[in-house]
């Protein structure tokens, strides 16, 4: 796991107080209200309300004229096509548009365009498809704003277009009929956030006009807006809080026949759902069709009357979801591989990894996979003769998208933001590439930044009770821009740790004066469990109450566990230090004396990795079982690597654990023949050089 950098959030206990006797809620509700910038009790009165009050879905730009041409276009029986997106969001908002067209008695189809052959949004292949299909009206749903020429040549076919997105526009906007986007600089729209769907929620509102209650609209499309919010990460604040709080009510109980079988199939029906259930059970279905095969299959779900044709395409789709899985697991575990025969490139600052053939639907999860476990920025590229595409993810305060602009010459097609991005780009360009962004990273005036696990407070074990949870529910549904609350329990003692679920899980006991509780770490083997009875420590937990034998009981689980007193910000620095030196780079005079471990250094690491029998484990945590106030996390690693250079320690690096071992050998062994001792030797040289020859200019 890579060093996250605890952010343990302020409040004012004070104004905490008071807001919770004000609203009439638990003080720990306000403090966490607090946190998420709702601090009086009117705001939090219009937080909790079932009040579903949107804007006026005509404050978004072009909406008068959207509604002016599909209105024509319904009213001429012209052809009309839904053109949409190959995941949750894009495949939820063209169920929703379709389904409203063919109410009205339209003409209507939809296109998803493939992921594979055709990739996101317009392209003229499909506008030559749907041109000699007789469409004369084109509306897209979360796409087409930056499609200016695949619309140029539309109109010169003689097929107009509405857009409906919801991502940043370029300067210059596509020749549309119109182009709704609530991103427009001249948008007035109060709220920006939307997803595809809630686009699309907005553009189906302005269609229905103000005779039409927005309850009946809820009723009828909020299940699959919720689905699509959900599904794009977008925020869950404002009117995006209202669409899935609305939907979510819908979703378990849902009459729409597709939806209902697929619930069944993941074993979550007829149970009341929250936005997480949804994420990773709903969603995963549905974008597994445009990774594995054709999106197409998944609209028709969610708009089949057949009950037949939904246990069928149910069927299907959980199967796709299952491949998925599997090919992620084995992209994965390749990726790994390459990082175990090359250890060198977990040094680099973005990691960039590229493999022939790799499944181009699954290489976005799995650099995300990869981000979260090293804490880097991550670009995986699947190669295929002589083309390329990537799919990255990044960390928070480094954008991946500029990053990727900063190699647009060695690219042929890119896009993105912040936290992620793809790209296509020449196979041979690869290697290239990997190198500029790199040098782009170094070129930041910034260091790299660590990933942050944000902690909303700090909790006494003896305060913990089921009544906490309750509480939470107020705040639901959770996601983005409104996090599930995660809460500290500090300075606890490691009492027992059982492994529990056949060996797949943890039950961790611990202990703080005479409050013991206990906690599950799913997901984690005890070999795995880099902790001991008696360690002192930190837990990040999320607090859930559950039923058993009729009884509502507490479960704490584990998200993230650190020693107690451990200086995350010493670590970091230590490990960048470190990476530095590895990479090649040149280090100052006081860089190369940060990390040479002195005689005392080498024999405390020594000394405990004999005494322990050797050591598996990450770097971090072996630093922090061994007492010696000199030592670094720089020194340390360097220290490893002497050893083993000079073949007193068998160590091997496994992602981010080492596995070491003692080697017996006869005599002694001088570390100061170590090649690594003495690269790092010449830079002291070389500074006090530099400083002699200034102090005689002086």
């Amino acid at each position: 796991m890579s060093i996250k950098k605890w952010r343990i959030l302020p409040y004012d206990r004070a104004a905490a107080e008071k807001f919770a006797a004000d609203a009439g809620i638990p003080p720990l509700l306000a403090v966490l209200l607090q946190t998420r910038g709702v601090s009086d009790p009117n705001q939090a009165a219009e937080l909790f309300a079932d009040d579903f009050s949107f804007s006026d879905p005509f404050l978004l730009p072009d909406m008068e004229k959207a509604v002016e041409r599909i209105s024509r276009a319904l009213d001429g029986f012209e052809k009309i096509a839904v053109y949409g997106d190959y995941d949750a969001d894009g495949v939820t908002a063209t169920a929703m548009m379709y389904s409203y067209l063919e109410s009205c008695g339209g003409n209507v189809i939809y296109y998803i365009p493939d992921r594979e052959g055709e990739g996101y949004g317009l392209n003229k292949n499909a506008i030559d498809l749907l041109h000699s299909q007789g469409v004369q009206l084109i509306v897209t749903v979360d796409n087409g704003i930056s499609s200016i020429d695949e619309v140029d040549y539309a109109n010169a076919l003689g097929i107009e277009t509405v857009i409906t997105d919801h991502h940043r526009p370029r300067d210059v906007l596509p020749k549309a009929v119109a182009a709704v986007d609530a991103w427009r600089e001249d948008s007035k729209c109060p709220f920006r956030e939307y997803s595809g769907a809630g686009v699309v929620f907005k553009l189906l509102s302005a269609l229905e006009g103000p005779e039409c209650g927005v309850d009946t609209l809820l009723d009828n499309y909020a299940d699959l807006a919720a689905i699509g919010t959900i599904g794009d990460v977008v925020p869950l604040t404002g009117e995006n809080r209202l669409l899935v709080k609305a939907g979510l009510r819908l979703i378990s109980q849902t009459d729409r026949i597709g939806l209902q079988t697929l619930l069944e199939q993941a074993g979550v029906d007829h149970r009341p759902l929250n936005a997480e259930t949804v994420a990773f059970t709903v969603v995963p279905r549905i974008n597994a069709t445009g990774r594995m095969g054709s999106s197409d299959r998944a609209v028709r779900l969610l708009t089949t009357d057949s009950p037949d044709e939904a246990g069928s395409l149910a069927s299907e789709i959980c199967a796709d979801n299952g491949a998925r899985r599997r090919i992620e697991d084995e992209i994965y575990q390749k990726v790994l591989e390459q990082f175990d025969q090359n250890p060198a490139l977990l040094f680099d600052r973005v990691l960039v990894v590229s493999g022939e053939d790799w499944h181009h639907g699954v290489i976005g999860i799995v650099a995300a996979k990869i981000t979260e476990r090293f804490g880097k920025p991550c670009m995986i590229i699947s190669y295929s003769g002589s083309e390329a595409k990537g799919s990255g993810r990044s960390i928070e305060r480094f954008s991946l998208f500029e990053a990727v602009c900063s190699c647009s010459d060695l690219l042929t097609k890119f896009g993105g933001h912040p936290m992620a991005a793809g790209l296509s780009l020449p196979t041979e360009n690869i290697g290239a590439f990997r190198e500029q962004m790199n040098r782009y990273a170094a070129s930041l005036p910034e260091p790299m930044p660590a990933p942050v696990l944000r902690v909303d407070c700090v909790l006494k074990p003896e305060k913990l009770s089921t009544d906490i949870p309750e509480s939470l529910r107020l705040l639901e549904p959770f996601g983005t821009g409104n996090p599930f609350p995660m809460f500290g329990l500090t300075g606890m003692t490691i009492c027992d740790i059982t492994p529990v679920g056949g060996g797949k899980h943890l039950r961790v006991s611990v202990k703080k004066g005479s409050c013991v509780i206990t906690c599950m770490k799913f997901g984690t083997i005890l070999e795995e469990f880099q902790y001991r009875p008696g360690d002192h420590v930190d837990l990040a937990v999320i607090l859930e109450s559950k039923k058993y034998n009729g009884r509502d009981t507490l479960s704490i689980i584990i998200r993230d566990i650190r020693f107690t007193g451990m200086d995350e910000d010493m670590l970091i620095q230590g490990r960048a230090l470190y990476e530095k030196f590895r990479r090649g780079e040149t280090l100052t005079e006081e860089e190369a004396r940060n990390i040479i471990p002195g005689r005392g250094e080498f024999a405390s690491v020594y000394r405990l990795l004999r005494d322990s029998g050797g050591y598996k484990g990450t770097a971090e945590n072996l630093f922090y079982r061994i007492q010696d106030k000199n030592l670094s996390l720089s020194k340390l690693l360097t220290a490893i690597d002497i050893f083993s250079e000079r073949g007193l320690i068998a160590c091997t690096v496994s992602g981010d654990t080492y596995s070491i071992r003692i080697v017996s050998r006869d005599g002694k062994v001088s570390l100061a023949d170590s090649p690594l001792l003495c690269a790092l030797q010449t830079f002291v040289k070389a500074g006090e050089q530099q400083n002699g020859m200034a102090s005689e200019n002086i």
